[in-house]
Parts: structure tokens; C-alpha cells; sequence
């Protein structure tokens, strides 16, 4: 790639090789991209269209791809992150990394209905293995995707395994089950903040859930407002950079 062209060359021997290897020192930085950062005068700040590529953005802002880089080198949430997906990527990313069904009561799983044990729906004999607990929100993650009864009256589900006693048998009832992205990831309050919830209450009426889906989405819409240098200046900018990273 031409961006790495400007990197200082090293000598680097990998593992237990014997011979080196002449490689580009990645670990450059310039104290030019500190400066731009963090003065308003240098940058303008835009959000990135759906479903634009880096190059394209590039395209879009200076008339040319070869600038592409430089947003990775101002956000550092872009850098760390990645480049924001489109929005059928992001619907089907949340959906591969969600595969599986949540299960939600008011009862109380300390101790109980641990990870790796099987749950059994009492009345829908949905069957699955418990993947994760999240007690603050009163959750069981079961793997697959499982079709449980609430209506007209939730239904209890088990868990049975062997114990040094003998056979135990655990049971709950739940009050909810959804996909697995569908299901609660946070509760909001009235100013966006965080809240916690009494999961043998549930939220009330002043709080919001934001699903899994719901808090991927947002998290992808913030990498699209980024910082990108101003177009009359992008070209003496990225001029000084790589005589520093060459220096």
C-alpha cells in the first residue's frame, strides 16, 4: 500500500528465525496528527453516508481516494472500531453475533440455573443449554432459537442435573423470552443515562430499554461523525506528516 511507503525501514527477526527481515516500522507516529486533533481550525467535522468506504469518502471530500487514511489517523474510535458498517452489514452482523434466545424472570437465580446446565420449558418443551447469566437484568441466555409460552400464563422452565445428592431439580418461571438482539442490553432514564433496574421488579414505567440491536445500531452510528481536514488544506497537511514519519 503507498500510505506505508513513508515508514521508516527496520531490520526485525521473527520468533526463532535465524535470518532478519527488512519490515516498516508501524509503531511511527507524528506529533502532527496530536496537533490536528485537538485544533478545531485544521479539521471540519462530517458524518460518513451509508454505506461509504473509506476511498470513497476520500472521493467524496477531496476529489481523490489516496486520502483515505488520514481519518483513521484523526478518530480514534474509527481506528480502534473500524469503519462504520451499511446498514444491511450491521443487520446481519448483530443477527450472527445475537443467534440465540433470552429468556427473562422475576425469580431470583442466585445460585441457580448455572452456565453449561440444560433448561426445559414446562409446557412448550423449548430445550436449551444455558450460555450466560446476566443477574442485574434477571437473564438466561439459551442456545438456539426457542419458541417459549406466555400467553395466556408464562410458563415454568427446569433445569436438571446430577448433584452429589442425587438428581436436583431447579425451576423458574419466566415472565419474557425474546431473540437474543432483541432482548434488553441497558435501561435508560429520562436524560439517556445509564439506569439500574430490580430485576425481581423489572423496569417500571420510567425507564427504556435499549436492546442489543438497539445499542449495536447506536454504536455504529457514532463512528459516522468523525473528524476529516479541511479540503483546502488536506494536501500541505499530509505533506508535513510524512516528512515527519520520514524524519
Amino acid at each position: 500500500m503507498q500510505f506505508f511507503q513513508d515508514f521508516e525501514k527496520l531490520t526485525y527477526r521473527f520468533g526463532n528465525e535465524e535470518t532478519t527481515n527488512v519490515i516498516q516500522d508501524l509503531s511511527t507516529y507524528s506529533a502532527v496528527i496530536d496537533d490536528l486533533k485537538d485544533n478545531i481550525s485544521f479539521y471540519n467535522v462530517v458524518t460518513i453516508p451509508d454505506g461509504f468506504r473509506p476511498d470513497q469518502m476520500s472521493i467524496y471530500l477531496y476529489n481523490t481516494p489516496v486520502y483515505f487514511w488520514t481519518f483513521y489517523l484523526l478518530n480514534d474510535n474509527i481506528r480502534l472500531q473500524g469503519w462504520p458498517l451499511d446498514n444491511d452489514e450491521l443487520e446481519a452482523k448483530i443477527k450472527k453475533e445475537y443467534p440465540n434466545t433470552v429468556i427473562t424472570t422475576t425469580d431470583s437465580l442466585a445460585g441457580i440455573f448455572k452456565v453449561g446446565r440444560t433448561v426445559v420449558g414446562s409446557e412448550s418443551g423449548a430445550t436449551g443449554k444455558i450460555l450466560h447469566r446476566n443477574l442485574n437484568l434477571g437473564q438466561l441466555t439459551i442456545e438456539g432459537q426457542l419458541t417459549f409460552k406466555i400467553n395466556p400464563n408464562p410458563e415454568a422452565v427446569t433445569s436438571t442435573y446430577q448433584s452429589p445428592g442425587g438428581t436436583t431439580v431447579e425451576s423458574i418461571t419466566i415472565s419474557n423470552f425474546s431473540e437474543e438482539y432483541n432482548a434488553a442490553h441497558h435501561y435508560i432514564d429520562g436524560d439517556g443515562n445509564w439506569a439500574d433496574i430490580d430485576p425481581a421488579i423489572g423496569p417500571g414505567a420510567l425507564l427504556t430499554e435499549v436492546t442489543n440491536f438497539e445499542n449495536y445500531y447506536n454504536e455504529n452510528e457514532a463512528l459516522r461523525t468523525i473528524k476529516a481536514i479541511k479540503p483546502d488544506l488536506v494536501s500541505k497537511l499530509v505533506t508535513s506528516y510524512k516528512k515527519s514519519i520520514r524524519g
